[in-house]
């Protein structure tokens, strides 16, 4: 056997590839990883079925179809009043993930420092290491996970290239407020700091808050790469079509690199996509659609013995279960699956560090046959 030195030594399978074959292994409700389990729309697929008969089925533009790119562009222009050109600021990605990875890589290179806040999507920091950069974490603690920004300042150095941010968060479920907007603002100014915005949950902020987009502010938009996707919005995970936003100069790196990961994404959802978005209401329904699985899924688990914390945005729902159990976060949810039938992922995973402060996160994306199943064995522990 060839000996190779490993660039991720201590990566192994993920936990939310661990959590879903346990759960489906033994029946459990899979309320663990991040994918709804009701269908994707009728009207997308049926147009995405007709871009296939229309003939778009070989390679599209390595920037993405234009269409799409143009969609996105008055999207956001109407969302967040920020114009980025769709023929050189915006490119189609095979999901967020991707587009996380090729940001990373574009800009960094060994011994660079790249600030996370932890708990923290399980991408990020991977990403970082195979560039070379070094991983500067910052550990967030619930109930509220607030960032704090003085320590933020202790970290930043001549060495440090980039702040990654994730808002609506996951797995924490917090957004950002304005406060946050303007203590970023004031550390990066006149700093050669970058910025990747992770705002794949933009359209999942509840109780009439507003998601505040790194798009939305001069400053921060020049420095900032914008990645979002439509699989989570969409209720079509398994597409893996997202995107990324940046100004030209920083768009035209991330293509160089985006063009030799997977040149370009299937062309025919990025057709329907295009024509699906014409409707507005398809992703600004999002809102009061996921905040009332939400609503049943927190109201229904007053009743139990987890504690709830708070939950602004996306579709994940964590709970403190101080008054269940003292177990390991992990060995808590192994056990909840296979005895009482119900998957999570247990918080401790998305730190570093393995900090485990006794937190579950469960996803409420989901049929409500399935909530129903769920909470009814979660009130019985």
């Amino acid at each position: 056997m060839i000996p190779i030195v490993s660039k991720l030594p201590q990566v192994g399978t993920t936990i939310f590839t661990v959590m879903s074959a346990l759960a489906n292994e033994l029946g459990a409700v899979n309320l663990s990883q991040g994918f709804p389990d009701y269908e994707t729309s009728p009207e997308l697929i049926e147009l995405v079925n007709q871009a296939m008969k229309n003939g778009y089925n070989q390679y599209a533009p390595m920037a993405g179809v234009m269409s799409l790119r143009e969609e996105i562009s008055k999207k956001t222009e109407k969302l967040y009043g920020a114009y980025y050109n769709p023929d050189t600021e915006i490119t189609i990605t095979a999901g967020g993930t991707q587009a996380i990875y090729t940001a990373i890589t574009t800009v960094i290179h060994p011994n660079d420092e790249v600030i996370i806040f932890e708990p923290a999507f399980d991408c990020y920091a991977p990403a970082i290491k195979i560039a070379g950069g070094i991983v500067k974490s910052l550990e967030l603690e619930p109930p509220d996970y607030k960032i704090n920004w003085e320590m933020v300042k202790r970290l930043i150095n001549n060495r440090t290239r980039m702040i990654i941010l994730n808002s609506p968060h996951n797995p924490t479920a917090t957004i950002l407020q304005q406060q946050d907007i303007e203590e970023l603002s004031a550390i990066v100014k006149n700093q050669d700091i970058l910025i990747l915005s992770d705002e794949v949950y933009e359209h999942l902020v509840y109780d009439g808050q507003s998601h505040l987009s790194m798009a939305r502010y001069p400053e921060l938009r020049q420095r900032s790469f914008i990645v979002a996707s439509f699989g989570k919005p969409f209720h079509a995970t398994g597409w893996k079509v997202g995107y990324c936003m940046a100004p030209a100069h920083l768009m035209n790196e991330f293509r160089k690199v985006h063009q030799f990961l997977v040149f370009c994404v299937n062309a025919p959802m990025q057709v329907g996509i295009a024509e699906y978005l014409k409707n507005e209401q398809t992703y600004l329904g999002l809102k009061s659609f996921f905040q009332q699985k939400r609503d049943y899924f927190r109201d229904a688990l007053k009743n139990s013995r987890f504690e709830l914390l708070p939950c602004s945005g996306s579709y994940f729902q964590s709970v403190r279960y101080g008054r269940i159990s003292d177990e390991k976060d992990a060995e808590l949810a192994i056990r909840l699956t296979k005895e009482i039938g119900v998957a999570s992922i247990p918080v401790s995973a998305f730190y570093n560090m393995g900090t485990d402060h006794h937190v579950l996160r469960f996803c409420f994306a989901k049929r409500q046959e399935t909530l129903d199943k769920a909470v009814d064995r979660l009130i019985k522990v």
